[in-house]
């Protein structure tokens, strides 16, 4: 998977949650438009991220493509650890 891949769209909002990770211990919350649900729907279609509600808030999860296709575009997510990305409010689980 490369950047190209996706539609700039996606690939905007891709970015923007890669590049806010960081102030969310690798887990960013997803706050975007209801025009940009189908561009979130899009990055969870092709594996590189998936999400979770915990307490009414969605967060994205990025999985190991997404942490490898952020690193293409210069956003090092290597530091997340994938195995700790939980959902308290699902008792610990990953999605």
């Amino acid at each position: 998977m490369t950047a190209d891949d996706l539609t700039p769209a996606s690939l905007a909002l891709f970015r923007y949650l890669a590049g806010w990770a960081g102030d969310w211990s690798g887990t960013p919350l997803v706050d975007i438009s209801s025009a940009q649900r189908g561009n979130l729907t899009d990055l969870k279609r092709l594996g590189l991220l998936s999400t979770f509600d915990d307490e009414g808030c969605i967060f994205a999860m990025f999985t190991q493509a997404g942490i490898d296709l952020a690193a293409t575009i210069g956003i090092d997510l290597g530091w997340v650890d994938l195995i700790s990305h939980v959902s308290p409010s699902r008792g610990g689980v990953a999605p």
